[in-house]
């Protein structure tokens, strides 16, 4: 109550004219105000309408204009590593129906016997589902005559759906019903049916394969009077090299089809549109960020024609690693050993596939990459391409290996530079006797790769397992054993992605016993299983000695000229993917012994020694299932070759695999020379080319 009584003892003290002052100036702040606020609206006024007024307008027009994009553009083309263009685009005439809008389906019908009449299209992949479709909807009160009474009874309960109905109506269709139908209703059958494939919205792909130009013309000037037909000309991948390296160059979709169904969201999410063209494998898929081409955005002005906003262009170019001519010989090379290999060797009864890799060990890069599998068909042997193969299939690698088992016995301390062993068999109790090829005697560590004795590397493995060997008694060898050879390996590339620029690599085959005896055959090359591309990669980690670089296909990438390749945006590098943690004298020992492979031991002759080469041969006890009921039920012979040359400064790795060249096991097996040959051919073939 105080200081309300000061308040107001005070307020009462103040005259008239005082309180009068008081109020003048609050209305002259307010007036500043109030001017100060039309002065800033006033300048922002000027600013937006006369300073900023075309930018403002350029805004206007961006954000209220449709844009509208043309079709995919063609893609950019890819070089081998010489320059040579192993994939390109043409130009294809293409007649093309886009459907109007709230057009019916006898319309529709007419439209199909209008082209028919004007197009020679090729209807012999009409299927019988499509021509009874074609009938009923052609003759829809002859098709409803073949639903009774009782269905279409169920069909007013629901107890079916019109859909089902629609499928008795096919269903009934008769032979008789079909005779009628002359070589012109089936066109026009096929025709409605490519009118009505794919997406509603999309252009329909009518004929794009030998188009006259009397067809062309025709419908380009709408002279038939064909509704919704039209023409353009679109563009295919063209590959003058055929077939060579053709898979892994991969596939494009067509304009029809637009996104395939199993990769439309990974697209759509990224900015595709249902109706773009695409990679849909290999090459084409990994590099279509790169290889797709950008296409031409239009505007709509007042009269509603077309005007560019901006042009499309083709798509980058990239240059691969693959010298498209080694490719071309040493598919060509493959091709004809696998047949007369079939033709003239026996025990190749399960023999039918072969796999080559040549790359660069200090780069990774692929020079040649083949797979090729023959078969017999009525009484000829024809070669197919399996070049996928290389990434995905699993082989087992034999002695082939035995460069990575040595270094697992030499970073453990189980085995020492210049120790010698006898090569004496080795006894299991309760399991088959396990041998070298050949007895061999005592022989150091260099001998043991020459001669590839298995025996030797047996020892290793016990001493790495931490067992004591006596002859036919049990062996027990620590589970832990397999973790040491397989991180070594892994080191190698072994049993790991390799990490190579093509989608779906495999990672082979890995055992998951941990009996005693397997620890035996790990160390050998026959336990787990590795695929070829995997067995590159070590060899190239031996050969730069434990280096693993990554293999890689792609090598650069050029903005699209007329003038070829001359504006470089980006050029791929090697990426060392891990260093194998070993002393360099282990590399260096291990290096010796594989050079003396080939100058006087089980690779002597493989590959001539004026090359210089060094590497290890591989034989293996593999097993196939013969009757394809997922059951392994034969036992069979396979052989490997992976080498590098010259030995003292290494340029280039050859890794040949050919499984089931014979039958049997290894001691006493038959089996062909296929591997070996290959390998005298392959290599001279490349040193022809790269002297």
């Amino acid at each position: 109550m105080r200081k309300k009584d000061s308040y107001l003892k005070y307020y009462k003290r103040l005259t008239p004219k005082e309180d009068g002052s008081i109020v003048n100036r609050r209305y002259k702040i307010l007036t500043v105000i109030i001017v100060g606020l039309f002065i800033t609206l006033a300048s922002s006024l000027f600013y937006v309408q006369i300073v900023k007024s075309d930018y403002y307008t350029n805004q206007l027009e961006t954000m209220t204009q449709i844009v509208i994009e043309g079709d995919s553009a063609p893609r950019g083309r890819i070089y081998d590593r010489n320059g040579r263009i192993i994939v390109d685009n043409k130009a294809v005439k293409t007649i093309y129906y886009k459907k109007p809008t709230n057009i019916s389906t006898s319309k529709e019908v007419k439209i199909a016997y209008q082209a028919a009449e004007v197009l020679a299209v090729d209807f012999s992949r009409l299927s019988d589902y499509n021509l009874k479709y074609f009938w009923v909807i052609n003759n829809p009160h002859l098709a409803n005559k073949k639903i009774t009474d009782d269905e279409w009874q169920q069909l007013e309960e629901r107890r079916i759906s019109a859909s089902d109905i629609e499928n008795y109506k096919i269903e009934r269709v008769t032979d008789d019903d079909l005779k009628e139908y002359q070589d012109i209703d089936r066109e026009a059958a096929y025709i409605y049916y490519l009118m009505n494939k794919g997406y509603y919205y999309s252009e329909k792909t009518i004929k794009n394969v030998d188009v006259t130009d009397e067809e062309y013309a025709l419908i380009a000037s709408n002279d038939a009077g064909i509704e919704g037909f039209g023409t353009k000309l679109d563009w295919e991948r063209y590959y003058p090299y055929g077939d060579v390296f053709r898979t892994l160059l991969g596939s494009v979709s067509s304009s029809s089809s637009g996104l395939p169904a199993e990769l439309k969201d990974a697209y759509l999410t990224v900015g595709y549109s249902l109706s773009d063209r695409v990679g849909t494998s290999y090459l084409e898929y990994q590099y279509e960020s790169i290889l797709r081409g950008t296409k031409t955005k239009y505007t709509l002005d007042e009269d509603g024609n077309y005007v560019v906003l901006e042009e499309g262009k083709r798509g980058n170019d990239i240059v691969i690693s693959i010298d498209i001519e080694l490719q071309k010989a040493i598919e060509k090379i493959v091709a004809k050993e696998l047949i007369n290999t079939k033709k003239k060797d026996k025990y190749t009864k399960y023999f039918d596939r072969a796999f080559v890799v040549i790359s660069d060990p200090n780069t990774g890069e692929i020079l040649a990459m083949v797979g090729k599998q023959v078969k017999k068909e009525h009484g000829e042997y024809k070669v197919y391409d399996y070049s996928v193969g290389v990434i995905n299939a699993s082989i087992t690698p034999g002695s082939a290996v035995k460069a990575a088992s040595h270094m697992v016995g030499y970073t453990t301390g189980a085995l020492k530079i210049g120790e010698v062993r006898n090569d004496a068999c080795i006894k299991i109790v309760a399991t088959p006797i396990k041998c070298s090829y050949t007895r061999y005697g005592n022989i150091n560590d260099l001998q043991a790769l020459s001669y590839s004795s298995n025996t030797y590397q047996f020892r290793t493995a016990i001493k790495v397992g931490g067992g004591k060997y006596q002859y036919n008694k049990p062996l027990k060898l620590k589970a832990s054993a397999f973790t040491t050879y397989r991180n070594m390996f892994a080191q190698f590339g072994l049993g790991v992605k390799t990490g190579i620029d093509l989608p779906n690599e495999m990672l082979g085959y890995r055992g998951t016993s941990t009996q005693s005896g397997l620890l035996l055959d790990f160390a050998i090359g026959q336990y787990d299983n590795y695929t070829p591309i995997q067995m590159s990669q070590y060899i190239n980690t031996v050969a730069t000695d434990g280096n693993r670089v990554k293999p890689m296909l792609l090598k650069k990438v050029y903005a699209p000229t007329k003038d070829g390749l001359t504006d470089l945006i980006y050029t791929n590098t090697p990426t060392i993917l891990n260093h194998v943690q070993a002393d360099p004298k282990y590399f260096k020992r291990i290096k010796k012994g594989l050079r003396m492979v080939f100058a006087s031991g089980t690779g002597y002759g493989f590959i001539s020694n004026k090359y210089k080469p060094a590497g290890k041969t591989g034989t293996s006890q593999s097993f196939v299932d013969t009757n394809n009921d997922g059951v392994i039920d034969k036992e069979t012979l396979s052989t490997s070759l992976v080498a590098y040359a010259p030995y003292n400064k290494p340029t280039v790795t050859f890794t040949i695999i050919t499984p089931n060249v014979g039958t049997g096991n290894i001691s006493f097996g038959q089996m062909s020379k296929v591997n070996n040959r290959l390998s005298q051919k392959i290599s001279k073939k490349y040193f022809e080319i790269y002297k």
